[in-house]
C-alpha cells in the first residue's frame, strides 16, 4: 500500500512560504529548506523588534526632551518630578513633539513646573 500523503496542504504551506520569501536574494528565495529557514528567523525577528521599536522610541523622546529641558535651565529628571507634582498629565511622546516642533509651548510648561 503507498504511503499517504497530502499534497494540497504541503504545496499550499510552500506557496506561503515562498510568497514571504519574495524580495530574498539568491537561494534565499528560490530554495526550499533554505527559503523555510530565513522565513521562520524572519518572523522570529519581526515579533522581536515590533518590542524593541517601543523601548527605542521612548530612549528617543527622552534624549529629546531632556536636550530641551537642558535650554531651559532644568534636567529631564527635575521636568518629570515636577509634572508629576503638580498632576500634569503629558506623555512622553507628545512632550518630545513639543520640544522639537514647539519650543515655545515646551518652555511654558518648563515654567509651569518650576
Amino acid at each position: 500500500m503507498p504511503r499517504a500523503v497530502n499534497k494540497a496542504t504541503a504545496s499550499q504551506k510552500k506557496k506561503k512560504y515562498f510568497k514571504l520569501a519574495k524580495g530574498y536574494w539568491g537561494a534565499r528565495s528560490k530554495v526550499w529548506t533554505v527559503v523555510k529557514h530565513h522565513v521562520e528567523k524572519g518572523l522570529q525577528y519581526s515579533y522581536r523588534d515590533r518590542r524593541n521599536k517601543k523601548r527605542t522610541f521612548r530612549q528617543l523622546w527622552i534624549v529629546r526632551i531632556n536636550a530641551a529641558a537642558r535650554l531651559n535651565g532644568t534636567t529631564y529628571s527635575r521636568l518629570m518630578h515636577g509634572l508629576k507634582q503638580n498632576n500634569i498629565q503629558i506623555n512622553r511622546k507628545v512632550l518630545a513633539d513639543l520640544a522639537m516642533s514647539q519650543p515655545e509651548v515646551f518652555a511654558t510648561i518648563v515654567k509651569q513646573v518650576a
